[in-house]
């Protein structure tokens, strides 16, 4: 299948999922992993097999999977009988994203109620540890993020 400029389907997804990541801030190899992993069709690739397909090194595909791993977006999975690591996305990694999203905002409210204890209350700091507090807070408390996510896709899925 093509994309939308004649290459093939995977290598315009790779590289506009690229564009997206790297705009946000990230590491554009690490966006070309997340695009290339969201397209593939198998039961998992090895670092070796996605440096080939990304035309990258092993070391620099092995370094950002690491980081995508700890950040929830790629599995680490073995196959019985096999050495080899092989990597996945979880068909939900989004929902995923907002599970560790959560927590992320759980922490960050947490530092800030503890800052709060040892800020000057009159002094500026104060006001923005507050605000961190609360920001972080509203978010958790208005937007219930995965619960809404589950049931967004319940919904979509006619369940």
């Amino acid at each position: 299948m093509s994309g939308p400029s004649g290459e093939t389907f995977p290598d315009w997804f790779v590289e506009r999922f690229a564009d997206y990541w790297q705009s946000g801030g990230a590491s554009r190899i690490e966006g070309r992993i997340m695009g290339y992993l969201l397209v593939d069709e198998s039961s998992g690739v090895t670092a070796a097999q996605l440096a080939e397909a990304l035309s990258t090194s092993r070391g620099s595909v092995s370094n950002y999977i690491r980081r995508l791993i700890a950040r929830g977006f790629v599995k680490q999975v073995r196959r019985p009988k096999d050495r080899m690591h092989y990597y996945v996305m979880d068909s939900d990694v989004w929902g995923g994203f907002l599970e560790n999203e959560h927590a992320y905002l759980e922490n960050q409210r947490a530092l800030a109620t503890e800052a709060l204890k040892y800020a000057d209350p009159n002094g500026p700091a104060y006001l923005r540890v507050l605000n961190m507090r609360d920001y972080m807070g509203w978010i958790i408390d208005n937007r219930m993020l995965r619960s809404e996510w589950t049931r967004f896709k319940e919904e979509r899925d006619g369940r």
